[in-house]
C-alpha cells in the first residue's frame, strides 16, 4: 500500500515539477511591451530556461507580437505569412531551447522605436534527481520513468 502511494506521489511531481518551476517574465516589466525601451537590457542578465513564460502587456490594438528568425529581427520585418499576437496580454511558452526573436509588427516600431527582442532559452533546468533506493517488499514495482521532452 506504502509503495502505491509512494508512486502516486512521484509521478504527480514527476508531471508538474516543470511547470512549478516555470518563470513568468513580463517583457519590459512595468513598462511592458511599448516603443522607446531597450529590451536587450532588460533581457540581459536573465536566464530563460524551455518551460519559462514571456508575457507581452500592451495595449490592444496599438501594438502586436511577431515570432520572427535573426534576418528579420535585424531587417525588422514581420513575415508575410505570419500571423501576428494581438491581445494585448500574450503569453508565450517558450518550448525549446535556443535563440528567439520577436519584434512588434505595427509602422516603424520595430526600426524606429527599438520595439524588439532577442533571448536565449537554454534547456530546463529540472533534472530529476535519481530514485532513492530502500528495501521493499514488492520487487516489481520501480520509480516512474522521466517524462519525455517535447
Amino acid at each position: 500500500m506504502a509503495s502505491s502511494q509512494l508512486f502516486i506521489i512521484f509521478a504527480i511531481l514527476a508531471i508538474s515539477a516543470p511547470s512549478i518551476l516555470a518563470t513568468n517574465y513580463v517583457v519590459g516589466d512595468g513598462k511592458g511591451w511599448t516603443i522607446n525601451f531597450d529590451y536587450l537590457a532588460w533581457a540581459r542578465g536573465k536566464m530563460f530556461y524551455v518551460g519559462d513564460n514571456l508575457v507581452f502587456n500592451y495595449p490592444k490594438g496599438v501594438h502586436n507580437v511577431f515570432k520572427v528568425n535573426g534576418t528579420d529581427f535585424q531587417q525588422c520585418s514581420a513575415p508575410l505569412d505570419s500571423v501576428p499576437l494581438t491581445s494585448g496580454h500574450d503569453v508565450i511558452t517558450l518550448a525549446t531551447p535556443g535563440r528567439k526573436w520577436y519584434i512588434c509588427g505595427v509602422a516603424q516600431h520595430c526600426a524606429m522605436g527599438g520595439q524588439k527582442l532577442l533571448i536565449t532559452v537554454f534547456p530546463s533546468s529540472f533534472a530529476p534527481s535519481p530514485s532513492p533506493t530502500w528495501e521493499n517488499s514488492n520487487p516489481s514495482w520501480s520509480a516512474p520513468a522521466p517524462s519525455p521532452t517535447w
